[in-house]
C-alpha cells in the first residue's frame, strides 16, 4: 500500500505541474522476478519515476516504453523474456531467468476511471479490496487498470460481456484472501486478469512513548505502516517526539480503546516500561480481534500479568508474543525496532521467518 500512496501523491504533484504521467504495473511473472504480480512505477514525461518494477534494471527501458504510451495515448503490454542467456538483447540485463510482463498505461486527466483514479478510492476506507487489471497476452488492444471492488464495485469499466464472471471470481478472492490470475473470453478473444488483493496498511499502535519506541515508530512510518503512540504522559506522548506518527494519544489504559479503530490488520506493542499501565491495557486487548498483540520485557513479565488477570490460557499465551521480537541478537532501540517489525510483518504474512537459503518452496507466491 505504500507503493501505491507515494504514486498518488506523486501523480498529484505532477498533476499540478501540468506533466504528463503513465504508470507500469507488473500483471505477470513466469519464473523469477525481482519484483512480482502488483508492483507499480508512475512515470513522468520528463523522467522522474515513482515506485519500482524491478531492482533497478528495467527502469531505463521502462521509461522509453512509458513515454511512448503517453505520446500514443494508449495503453501497451510489454514483455521481458530473461530466460534467454543473452538478455543483453533486451538491453536490460535482468539476470532473473523469468518473463516478466508489464502494463503501461498513461494517465488521462479528465477520464474519471484513470488508473490513478482508481488506486486513489483504495485510500479511503480502511478494508480489504480487490484490484482488476485486464490485458492481453495475445491482442494488440490493451485494457488496463478496470475495477476496484470493495464489498462492492466501487470504480468499474469492465466490459459487459464478462463482468458477471469478473464479480464472481472477486468474491471468491475476498474468501481465499489470496490473489490469482484468471482468463476471460470476449468474442472468440482471450483476456487476462489479475486479481489483486490488497489490504490496507498494518496499524501499529504503541502503548509506551519512550525513547527506544521513537526508532520503532520511525522505521514503521518508512515501511507506510500507520503509527498511532498511546501514553499517559502528556510530556512524551509529543508531535516533536514522533513526527510522523498517523495519531498520539495521551490517555489511561481503560480509554484507549475507544479512541482507536481495531481491525483484522492492527498491531499493538506494549512498551510503556510501566506495569500497571501495561496489564490494564493487556486486560483490554485480549476482548479485540487485533491481530498482534506483543509485550517487550521478559517471558516471566508476561506470565505474572496473565497469572495477575486470571488469564493465563494457553490460548492468550499462544496469542500474545512476549518476549516480542525475532532472535537476531538485537541490543540497541534501532535493532530491537528492527527485531519487532520483522516478527510483526512475518505474522501478518504467515511466513515463517526462517532464512530464506533453507527455504525449500519458492519465495513469492505467484512462483
Amino acid at each position: 500500500m505504500k507503493e501505491i500512496t507515494d504514486i498518488v501523491r506523486a501523480y498529484q504533484k505532477a498533476n499540478k505541474e501540468k506533466k504528463k504521467t503513465a504508470l507500469a504495473t507488473v500483471v505477470k511473472v513466469e519464473g523469477s522476478s525481482y519484483r512480482r504480480p502488483g508492483a507499480r512505477m508512475l512515470i513522468t514525461e520528463d523522467g522522474q519515476l515513482t515506485g519500482a518494477i524491478s531492482g533497478g534494471c528495467l527502469e531505463g527501458d521502462a521509461l522509453r516504453k512509458a513515454l511512448s504510451a503517453i505520446v500514443q495515448q494508449e495503453n501497451k503490454l510489454i514483455t521481458y523474456d530473461t530466460t534467454d542467456e543473452d538478455d543483453a538483447k533486451f538491453g536490460v540485463q535482468l539476470g532473473c531467468n523469468g518473463i516478466v510482463h508489464i502494463l503501461f498505461e498513461p494517465i488521462i486527466e479528465n477520464y474519471v476511471l484513470n488508473p490513478i483514479a482508481i488506486l486513489t478510492a483504495l485510500q479511503r476506507k480502511r478494508e480489504n479490496a480487490v484490484l482488476v487489471t485486464l490485458f492481453s497476452l495475445t491482442d494488440r488492444q490493451q485494457l488496463g487498470t478496470g475495477m476496484l471492488f470493495k464489498n462492492e464495485p466501487v470504480l468499474s469499466r469492465i466490459p459487459k460481456l464478462i463482468s458477471h464472471e469478473v464479480v464472481r471470481d472477486v468474491h471468491e478472492i475476498f474468501e481465499s484472501k489470496i490473489s490469482a490470475f484468471k482468463v476471460y473470453e470476449q468474442e472468440n478473444k482471450k483476456i487476462d486478469a489479475f486479481l489483486e488483493l490488497i489490504k490496507p496498511p498494518i496499524s501499529l499502535i504503541i502503548a509506551g512513548a519512550g525513547n527506544d519506541a521513537q526508532p520503532l515508530a520511525e522505521i514503521a512510518y518508512l515501511l507506510g505502516w500507520e503509527v498511532t503512540i498511546i501514553d499517559g504522559r502528556p510530556t512524551h506522548a509529543t508531535p516533536q517526539r514522533f513526527p510522523n506518527a498517523t495519531r498520539i494519544l495521551v490517555s489511561k489504559p481503560e480509554n484507549v480503546l475507544g479512541q482507536i479503530q481495531i481491525d483484522g490488520q492492527t498491531a499493538f506493542v506494549l512498551m510503556t516500561h510501566n506495569y500497571n499501565y501495561d496489564i490494564k491495557l493487556l486486560k483490554y486487548l485480549l476482548d479485540t480481534n487485533a491481530s498482534y498483540i506483543g509485550t517487550l520485557g521478559p517471558k516471566k513479565k508476561l506470565l505474572n500479568m496473565l497469572e495477575e488477570l486470571n488469564l493465563a490460557t494457553p490460548i492468550n499465551l499462544k496469542r500474545i508474543h512476549g518476549p516480542i521480537g525475532l532472535d537476531i541478537g538485537a541490543e540497541t532501540a534501532e535493532e530491537i525496532a528492527i527485531s519487532i517489525l520483522a516478527e510483526i510483518k512475518s505474522v501478518f504474512s504467515n511466513a515463517s521467518a526462517m532464512f530464506l537459503k533453507d527455504k525449500k518452496q519458492p519465495i513469492h507466491v505467484y512462483e
